[in-house]
């Protein structure tokens, strides 16, 4: 990965040279331009950021550059920057990452930033203490390095956008480096992000009052298990065949007859799957319940939303609004 990033870095400053040599007569118009009416340039990496990123400049965004990288359902743990990529970066005036072990690349990314006044928000960074390790629950398949113990650095889990408090806090970060970056419009940055954190609030009120009236609060996954953030916030539990970052799609035998096992012991009446799943596994852990008869249920994790799903409407509170109906029905 280190040697695929040094090539694109050089192929990016390659690009920049000659730019820079070719186009004189362009960039004084272009500078004229954005000396009245600089554009403020947001680059993100996944859809959570760039959602909290409309919803706090509100009006704004139609003056913004604002950039999702991932914005075609490429998986955030498999994800590779382009030379495009790494140049929108470059001369942004922020860039919101993740920061775990999947965006390893961005270290060597912003070393070659044009824009030395940049500001960056890294969301593990910003909530800190609050950040999980993955954990292996029993019953689920480690991966390979933690069965051999070969994992010498705690692995976090990335998936921090799927809990409303973290997302409160992480649009607060947001909203105060856009103040910074754009004064004339630092109080309306504040406004909508004080507007959006109490509509956190009242879902996140719904979310607890949906655990506190549920039936049963356990949770089993026949899939990648990303809710980590999710279910803790509420004190929910869970059994999974796979940590969220793993890229296993086959479970053992093992696996699933535990799983089998714990949903009749449970007498859970749905399996839960993420979106885009094949269902595979949540089908052969029903066939081998007593049963038979459990349902399979969808939460969507937004580890897969496009542009296109942002063009039909699909917003970070809608998800979040869909996935708490499907959690009332799983809970019952």
């Amino acid at each position: 990965m280190k040697k695929y990033i040094s090539i694109l870095l050089a192929a990016v400053m390659a690009v920049c040279c000659l730019s820079a040599c070719g186009q004189n007569n362009s960039n004084t118009n272009t500078q004229a331009k954005d000396n009245n009416d600089k554009q403020v340039k947001v680059v993100t990496t996944i859809f959570p950021e760039y959602d909290w990123v409309k919803e706090i400049a509100g009006d704004e965004v139609s003056k913004m550059d604002l950039t999702m990288l991932l914005d075609n359902g490429v998986d955030l743990h498999s994800y590779q920057p382009t030379v495009d990529d790494i140049m929108k970066i470059s001369d942004c005036d922020l860039f919101i990452y993740v920061g775990g072990e999947s965006d390893a690349w961005v270290e060597d990314a912003l070393k070659e930033a044009v824009n030395k006044d940049m500001k960056v928000i890294n969301l593990l960074d910003v909530l800190g203490s609050s950040v999980k390790e993955e954990e292996v629950v029993e019953g689920m398949e480690a991966e390979e390095e933690e069965e051999d113990g070969a994992g010498e650095e705690p692995e976090y889990d990335e998936h921090v956008w799927l809990s409303l408090r973290n997302a409160k806090v992480l649009c607060k970060a947001i909203a105060d480096d856009l103040a910074e970056i754009d004064t004339e419009n630092a109080d309306t940055y504040q406004e909508n992000e004080k507007a959006y954190a109490d509509k956190l609030d009242e879902l996140d009120k719904k979310y607890q009052e949906t655990v506190d009236l549920a039936s049963q609060k356990t949770l089993l996954f026949g899939d990648r298990f990303p809710f980590r953030y999710m279910v803790d916030d509420y004190g929910l539990s869970y059994y999974a065949a796979f940590v969220g970052c793993s890229a296993e799609t086959e479970a053992s035998f093992e696996t699933i007859t535990f799983l089998a096992g714990k949903t009749d012991e449970l007498g859970l009446k749905n399996i839960m799957t993420i979106e885009r799943s094949d269902q595979k596994i949540a089908k052969t852990i029903i066939e081998n319940t007593k049963e038979k008869n459990q349902g399979i249920l969808t939460l969507d994790s937004m580890q897969s939303t496009t542009s296109d799903d942002v063009k039909k409407g699909a917003t970070y509170f809608s998800i979040m609004e869909s996935n708490l109906s499907v959690l009332q029905e799983a809970l019952q």
